[in-house]
């Protein structure tokens, strides 16, 4: 193994609803899904309910999805109270029933055929007659083309022996992230440069996918040209409670790490294999000067079962905009 690839794994292996409201997102407010026994694996659900209210609120939420899909607005206006009030993504308020299925109207007139979905994430019954519901929406248009999604919360009252709704507030949906997670790391976010001359490195790092991921784009280089480089993403293993990163190289190997931390220093114990069938291990430890300065440095690199001398420690710097 050259010492241009030693180097470059020093780098490789560690571095490097629908959406609020009609005025959003052409769509109205829907009704908030009510406790379902089938939902219990997503949902938390108070106990006091009956099984007739639950089996009533199921009848009754089929019964809404079914009028919002045909695009009937005065029979979804009928799922709320006479007074109710409903509150979009941006603020705006739509008070009675009539205001709502007025904004129902210009819903269906301007999303023809759309389908809806709910899924409640919360639900208690505060009283036999009051209950609170958390949740989201989607809305899928009628050609099949990506659907809109809102987070709601909604206060459902029985009048008569059936559910209406009389107050819903939609918020925006945001996807779920890890970036809290990886926020030890979001320091490294921006563009990095080596401080000596011949043999060292740059790398770029981004966050991607909702926050989900930082993504580091490496290359080895030679007197400021790059000569072996490669992709690596970085992400939050839900499942061990770890940081990993999975690298692709230039060469066409790959390999994957999981990452410690210990005060300013990282250590990134990694197994990569080659293009031509070579196993590698080795730790690396990634040491934090400062916000502006990084020194990575590979220990215990093994090639094939045979140790191999440590390479000399890369010293980078952030990379200043201009």
């Amino acid at each position: 193994m050259s010492a241009w690839s030693r180097l470059g794994l020093v780098l490789g292996l560690v571095a490097i609803v629908a959406i609020g409201s009609y005025v959003t997102s052409r769509r109205g407010p829907v009704v908030a899904e009510e406790p379902s026994a089938r939902q219990k694996e997503d949902s938390t659900e108070d106990k006091n309910g009956s099984a007739k209210d639950k089996e009533s609120a199921k009848e009754r939420r089929a019964e809404f999805i079914a009028a919002f899909n045909k695009g009937d607005a005065k029979a979804v206006a009928g799922f709320w109270t006479e007074d109710a009030t409903y509150v979009d993504q941006v603020g705006q308020e739509y008070k009675g029933r009539e205001a709502i299925q007025k904004l129902y109207e210009k819903v269906f007139e301007a999303r023809k055929g759309a389908k809806l979905a709910i899924h409640l994430t919360a639900s208690k019954q505060l009283s036999p007659d009051v209950a609170l519901n958390d949740g989201f929406t989607e809305v899928t248009p009628a050609d099949g083309g990506p659907g809109t999604t809102a987070r709601f919360t909604a206060i459902l009252v029985k009048k008569d022996g059936e559910w209406y709704l009389q107050s819903v507030r939609d918020s925006v949906a945001y996807p779920p992230s890890n970036a809290r997670h990886l926020e030890d790391l979001a320091w490294l976010i921006g563009e990095w440069a080596g401080e000596d001359k011949g043999e060292s490195g740059s790398a770029s790092f981004h966050w991607a996918e909702n926050e989900n991921f930082i993504v580091s784009e490496f290359n080895t280089t030679l007197n400021g040209i790059a000569v072996y480089g490669g992709t690596q993403w970085i992400a939050w293993d839900a499942i061990d409670k770890q940081i990993r990163s999975f690298s692709f190289y230039s060469g066409g190997g790959f390999g994957e790490a999981v990452w410690s931390k210990d005060d300013n220093k990282w250590s990134v114990k990694t197994t990569a294999r080659t293009a031509n069938g070579q196993k590698v291990s080795a730790t690396n430890v990634v040491t934090k000067t400062d916000n502006d300065h990084v020194t990575w440095q590979m220990t215990k690199l093994i090639v094939d079962g045979k140790s191999l001398p440590d390479p000399k420690p890369v010293k980078m710097k952030r990379v200043k905009e201009s």
